[in-house]
C-alpha cells in the first residue's frame, strides 16, 4: 500500500532522506518500506510504499518536518501519474521568451523558433546575437520569462 506522509513545504527531499536514515538498520522485513516518493508537483508530501503504516508512525515523530500520516491508504493507479516524467518541453511554445540556466550562453535571453518534444530540444535565436543564428538548446537548460505570441 501507498500512504502519504505530510510534511513542511520544501523540506519533502529531507524528510524522505531521514526516513532512509531511520530504517538504514533494520532488516527490510522489520520496516516493511519498499520505496520513497517525492513528486516534485506535489509540495508538502511523502508518498511511502509500505506493507504496513505501524513502522512509518514510529518512524516520524523523530523526524523533523514530518507533521503527520494521512489516514487511509492510496492505490497504484492513484500516483502513477507521478512515476512517468514529463518532457522537459512542456509548456513551452514557439514564441516564448526564456532564459538559458546553464550551458556556454547562461543567462542569456532568447526567443523560442521551434519546440521539438520528441528529442526535448528548442531551437531559439538570442537576443544580444548581432546576427540572428538559430541555436539548439536542451528543454531542461531554460525556463520560461514570458509567453508571447509567435512572430511572423
Amino acid at each position: 500500500m501507498i500512504y502519504a506522509l505530510k510534511t513542511t513545504v520544501n523540506q519533502e527531499q529531507a524528510v524522505a532522506n531521514l526516513i532512509v536514515v531511520a530504517i538504514r538498520d533494520m532488516e527490510p522485513q522489520e520496516h516493511g518500506i519498499k520505496a520513497i516518493l517525492v513528486p516534485d508537483e506535489l509540495k508538502g508530501y511523502v508518498l511511502i510504499e509500505a506493507a504496513f503504516p505501524d513502522v512509518i508512525e514510529q518512524i516520524i515523530p523523530n523526524i523533523p518536518h514530518a507533521k503527520g500520516l494521512i489516514s487511509g491508504d492510496m492505490k497504484l493507479d492513484e500516483v502513477e501519474h507521478f512515476l512517468t516524467p514529463k518532457p522537459s518541453v512542456t509548456g513551452i511554445e514557439e514564441g516564448s521568451i526564456i532564459e538559458i540556466v546553464s550551458g556556454p550562453f547562461k543567462g542569456e535571453k532568447a526567443r523560442v523558433k521551434k519546440v521539438d518534444e520528441t528529442h526535448e530540444e528548442l531551437t531559439i535565436e538570442l537576443f544580444e546575437a548581432m546576427v540572428p543564428i538559430p541555436v539548439t538548446v536542451r528543454g531542461d537548460s531554460v525556463r520560461i520569462l514570458s509567453k508571447e505570441e509567435k512572430e511572423d
